[in-house]
């Protein structure tokens, strides 16, 4: 399945399906009890997700939103988990896949207790580990990437005003 820069794969609390990312980049927002979004999760090539449905069935916990054009395998959830139970082996992927995920999550998670200088080059660096077809500034805006490094929005454009200025 291709999805388009902008288009919605799954909506917060949709329930039923897996995928796997092959190619681009989504980003996963949570609304709010205030109806704001919240951007909590970036998606890339190669991940298994929803990640907490991954052993059983549960709702989404955000929505899912093609920050690139991006090529998306649906894995229906009535196959996969009749395949953990026939391929006990599969569980594996699984947990190799959750592992992938968790050492991201832990790295961005440092981002926040870095020097303020350095989280934006830090994002910077994991992206375009990850995807090096944009820049930061091409996929986020100053908000997201400011939820993403405990950061306000100010913050986020003033140190990207001053990296233009040293450049």
């Amino acid at each position: 399945m291709i999805l388009r820069q902008g288009e919605i794969l799954f909506r917060q609390g949709d329930e039923g399906r897996l995928y796997r990312l092959n190619k681009g980049l989504l980003k996963v927002i949570r609304l709010q009890s205030d109806g704001s979004p919240l951007l909590f999760n970036l998606l890339s090539e190669g991940e298994l997700f929803p990640h907490h449905s991954l052993l059983s069935p549960q709702p989404c916990y955000g929505t899912a939103i093609a920050m690139t054009d991006s090529d998306v395998t649906i894995l229906p959830a009535k196959d996969w988990y009749n395949e953990l139970e026939q391929y006990p082996e599969k569980y594996r992927e699984v947990a190799l896949s959750l592992q992938n995920t968790l050492r991201g999550i832990q790295q961005r998670v440092g981002f926040l207790t870095a020097p303020t200088a350095e989280r934006i080059p830090l994002l910077r660096n994991w992206l375009h580990q990850r995807f090096s077809e944009a820049s930061i500034e091409q996929l986020l805006t100053q908000e997201e990437i400011g939820q993403l490094l405990g950061l306000t929005r100010e913050t986020v454009n003033r140190w990207l005003r001053k990296e233009r200025n040293t450049m």
